[in-house]
């Protein structure tokens, strides 16, 4: 996630800014993992996954594994690639429900073709606009990230990328190179007029153009501020998701919510929405 000062990927390697310390503030941090909730869940949206069968998604820049923490709640499953040793670690601690790998997105993903449903990535591409070294190269290195994704994906397969581009040059590099890699798709801007709120998703297709999902506004949805707190210990991530239990009402209310700002059908809310049948002899 961008700091509010200067931008983290101006500050070293990933694999070097997300040490032990960096790790720990996203096990630890309660502001850090409801944003980092609220965003997943965002893309997880975006995406259009059926909701009636589970999917296999690739998580890329799992970190901690608080993405794939979602995704397992969600009911699907996931593998994650992650270039800081230290958030894998963390992630191995945490015992998170998917497999984690140690990769170099700007490297390619090291999948066989037509391995995934689906991709979210949370605030990881803008890293691979920033050279680290002399042979990095942003566009060959961005190239190489898209081309192999497209491979991975099963064809009609969708990913969605939360990034945070430094200016719109950089964000037409990242879009430019996608569509070379052979994807459809676009941009969605949640809260575009909210300097705090703002939050860019790159919607990619892999199969025939789709239409592009509406962005959120303040008329939507109002984000309301969130305090930061530390604590010593990790904070469990059914805390962190403040209570919502999967098959509860309040899991069902915010699911058909979900589906409604999706545009799909959904039968109205009652008194016995989410409510346990008993069973049957």
């Amino acid at each position: 996630m961008a700091s509010r000062g200067r931008r983290p990927e101006l500050q070293g390697p990933p694999e070097l800014y997300y040490d032990k310390n960096e790790a720990r503030k996203y096990v630890r941090n309660s502001r850090m993992i409801d944003v980092q909730i609220k965003m997943t869940g965002r893309a997880l949206e975006l995406l259009c996954v059926p909701e009636d069968k589970p999917c296999y998604v690739l998580d890329i820049g799992c970190g901690t594994g608080l993405s794939g923490d979602y995704l397992s709640d969600e009911g699907h499953y996931w593998v994650g690639i992650d270039i800081s040793p230290a958030m894998l670690d963390e992630a191995l601690d945490r015992e998170t429900q998917g497999d984690v790998i140690l990769g170099d997105m700007g490297q390619g993903i090291p999948f066989k073709p037509g391995t995934f449903d689906a991709c979210i990535s949370i605030s990881a591409v803008q890293w691979l606009c920033n050279a680290n070294k002399k042979s990095d190269i942003p566009a060959k290195r961005l190239y190489c990230f898209f081309s192999s994704l497209y491979s991975v994906l099963v064809r009609g397969g969708r990913a969605v990328l939360q990034l945070y581009p430094e200016n719109s040059e950089q964000l037409e590099l990242i879009t430019t190179q996608a569509t070379r890699a052979g994807f459809t798709g676009g941009v969605v801007v949640d809260y575009p007029n909210s300097a705090k709120a703002k939050k860019f998703y790159l919607c990619l297709f892999s199969g025939p153009s789709a239409s592009l999902p509406e962005g959120l506004s303040e008329d939507t949805e109002e984000e309301k501020p969130a305090e930061s707190t530390f604590t010593a210990g990790r904070i469990p991530y059914r805390i962190a998701r403040r209570g919502v239990v999967r098959k509860s009402r309040e899991w069902v209310l915010e699911k058909k919510a979900r589906r409604r700002r999706q545009g799909k059908e959904v039968r109205p809310d009652t008194q016995y929405t989410g409510r346990k049948r008993k069973p049957r002899f």
